[in-house]
């Protein structure tokens, strides 16, 4: 549950945040008018999000063993790239995300093109509501108590709403390159785990076949059917008897992207006024 709240928490603020940053502008602007078209692309984006989520459940449902568990392997890899593009598009572009929006927004006011203010929400949503919905698939493949992890999902994504709301509103005042950091480091641990996943479900289905000799026994520590199996298994992606292949994929990932995510820089975010 932990795992797929920081998920909804942490992909969730950033769509609010771009969407707040631009509904602000139009209010600044006196141009409330271009919101109902910048709300009509937040829900064509949902929609299209929760839709491409079930449509990718019911088609793994319905594979054979082997091809379930090659999709499932091949989730898990898109789901840490997507988090990894997303960490390192962040880090770089965050210093500079409200003028940007703010210029494309004044850009299309110019124009009235109120095409192009639904079209820049729906992408903005879009983007993180793919990624939320493959990671969130991802996840919960991991774990026992699917209702549990969706449970969190939608406590993460509605708790950033409110977040995002609060901060649009200039309520709350938190340290968002703090935040961004500290839930980065949780992001990659998470997705280290299901890189590590992956290639559990790629050796189940054959397609990876070297490396597959027992690492380390962790059955002591991760007992089948235990709560704690099911935080680790979950959080961290490890198997009772992991393989070096999946020690090594593991590592592979977590270390230097913790290494990257962990680094201060000297930009910082602010709390958007209104």
């Amino acid at each position: 549950m932990l795992t797929t709240f920081v998920i909804g928490l942490r992909e969730g603020l950033e769509a609010a945040l771009i969407v707040g940053i631009i509904a602000a502008f139009l209010i600044r602007n006196r141009d409330r008018g271009a919101l109902k078209p910048m709300w009509w692309g937040v829900a064509a984006a949902v929609t299209l999000s929760v839709g491409a989520a079930l449509i990718l459940d019911a088609a793994g449902r319905a594979m054979t063993f082997r091809a379930r568990e090659t999709m499932e392997g091949l989730l898990a890899v898109v789901a840490a790239g997507g988090v990894t593009y997303m960490i390192v598009w962040m880090r770089r572009h965050a210093p500079a995300l409200r003028s940007d929006l703010e210029e494309k927004t004044g850009r299309a006011l110019a124009a009235g093109s109120v095409g192009a203010l639904a079209a820049m929400a729906f992408i903005a949503v879009i983007r993180e509501g793919l990624e939320t919905a493959i990671f969130l698939l991802a996840a919960l493949g991991t774990t026992n108590d699917a209702f549990a992890g969706s449970v969190g999902a939608v406590a993460g994504i509605l708790t950033a709403v409110g977040l995002g709301y609060g901060i649009y509103r200039g309520g709350v005042q938190i340290n968002l390159a703090r935040f961004f950091r500290i839930t980065g480091l949780v992001l990659v641990v998470v997705s280290a785990g299901l890189v590590s996943t992956a290639v559990h479900s790629l050796a189940e289905a054959g397609v990876i076949d070297i490396w597959q000799h027992a690492a380390i026994d962790l059955s002591w520590l991760i007992a089948p059917g235990t709560v704690r199996s099911s935080l680790l298994t979950a959080f961290l992606g490890f198997q009772p008897v992991p393989t070096y292949a999946e020690l090594v994929a593991w590592a592979a990932f977590l270390i230097p992207m913790a290494t990257y995510v962990a680094r201060p820089r000297n930009h910082r975010l602010t709390p958007m006024p209104v």
